[in-house]
């Protein structure tokens, strides 16, 4: 009957034991499976603290792009009202141009089969053979300015056009 009386509280023990294992061995798993999900999260937290941080950059970058292609595009239409005036004003001024060549080479030939004259006659040609070859420098150095102006105007337009 003794052994009776030990037998019990003995299975009660080893009862506990069994329980008090299992229990320290689920703590050990926890925490190890707890560790790791642990240091991903922490890793995750910090790489989305840097995407965060990236994103606001490309947002500010791309703010910064939008009002660059702004300023270009309002640029780019004050050129091309400027390139057709120019072109305009060029188109009306080729035939003014075209008549006084006309006239000055109608002058030279009229000069080249004009018999010979009076001095005061010769002196007043003359001046007015200088007087039309000036004007004409003069359009040809207009024309010469429209035309860098036209080079300049197109050259501003291609760096306009062509990405950075």
């Amino acid at each position: 009957m003794n052994d009776n009386r030990l037998a019990r509280p003995l299975r009660a023990v080893l009862g506990l034991r069994r329980k008090a294992t299992d229990r320290v061995g689920r703590m050990v798993d926890w925490r190890i499976a707890n560790s790791a999900e642990s240091r991903l999260l922490h890793d995750l937290r910090g790489s989305l603290g840097e995407l965060r941080k990236r994103l606001k950059e490309l947002q500010e970058a791309r703010g910064e792009h939008h009002r660059r292609l702004g300023e270009l595009e309002r640029r780019y239409a004050d050129m091309d009202k400027r390139q057709r005036w120019t072109a305009n004003e060029l188109e009306r001024i080729i035939p003014q141009v075209a008549a006084q060549e006309s006239q000055l080479e109608s002058l030279r030939e009229k000069l080249a089969a004009v018999p010979a004259a009076e001095r005061p006659e010769i002196d007043e040609s003359r001046s007015l053979i200088e007087e039309i070859r000036r004007e004409h420098s003069q359009i040809r150095v207009r024309l010469t300015a429209v035309a860098q102006y036209e080079d300049r105007l197109r050259k501003l337009e291609d760096r306009a056009q062509s990405p950075k």
